[in-house]
């Protein structure tokens, strides 16, 4: 697995594809946070970072697929996908090391994210008045949707031999989960919009970016992005149906 991870990030790295998506994520939040008039920080008043926390996921609801997208669906189109699966590796093992590679890729995107934090902290009126333990939360947030988001799109990847394909399957399936069932709940009135709001992305990514690290909601993340990889495994293995 360490040896698919070793070669899936090396060719994220010689390839434009990670740079591009990089480039897009960091632009993006810097307008939304220092730029923008209705969402920068210096206008704002509020020593916080929620600008970033709240754009954030609509940014990784494309990027993440853009990068996930060849995982397996290039190696289908280019004849490679064969030859990959009679080395001595197991299912797992292939997307165990295929899923990682996105995974890191994406959280690389976050690292530079964190000069922002320094800013905002800098910046403070007194010095250091910023809710550090709602910032944790909210990167811990962010690298759990991300893991989610990652899963999503090695399955849909699994399912074609075209990234385009692949591309909008993720972003569809990718947008049902953190939003879907949001808006889905507002149909509803009292415990039933709690327990279908409960189902989705979002309620439990609000909860972490308020600082209520909860097991909970940790566990919700972890099986989430496990269904979605034992998922891709069951596409995989359907070769031998």
């Amino acid at each position: 697995m360490l040896a698919i991870l070793r070669k899936e990030f090396n060719s994220f790295l010689n390839s434009p594809v990670a740079y591009v998506v990089l480039g897009v994520f960091l632009v993006a939040t810097g307008l939304f946070v220092w730029v923008f008039p209705d969402s920068s920080v210096l206008d704002y008043g509020f020593a916080d970072l929620q600008t970033l926390f709240n754009i954030a996921p609509w940014i990784f609801l494309f990027l993440i697929p853009a990068l996930t997208m060849r995982t397996f669906a290039e190696e289908k189109k280019a004849g490679t996908m064969e030859l990959l699966l009679t080395r001595p590796l197991t299912d797992t093992q292939l997307i165990g090391g295929k899923y990682l590679a996105c995974l890191l890729l994406a959280l690389l995107a976050l690292l530079p994210t964190l000069l922002y934090y320094y800013s905002v902290y800098q910046l403070g009126d007194p010095q250091g008045n910023i809710d550090s333990a709602a910032t944790v939360g909210s990167y811990l947030g962010l690298a759990l949707l991300a893991a989610v988001f990652a899963a999503i799109g090695v399955f849909a990847s699994a399912l074609t031999r075209d990234q385009i394909v692949a591309f909008l399957a993720a972003v569809v399936g990718c947008f049902l989960v953190y939003s879907g069932f949001d808006s889905l709940a507002s149909v509803f009135d009292g415990a039933p919009a709690y327990y279908i709001g409960q189902l989705g992305i979002a309620a439990h990514y609000r909860d972490l970016s308020k600082g209520l690290i909860d097991s909970r909601d940790l566990l919700y993340f972890f099986t989430l992005s496990a269904i979605m990889l034992l998922a891709t495994r069951v596409a995989l293995q359907s070769r031998n149906w």
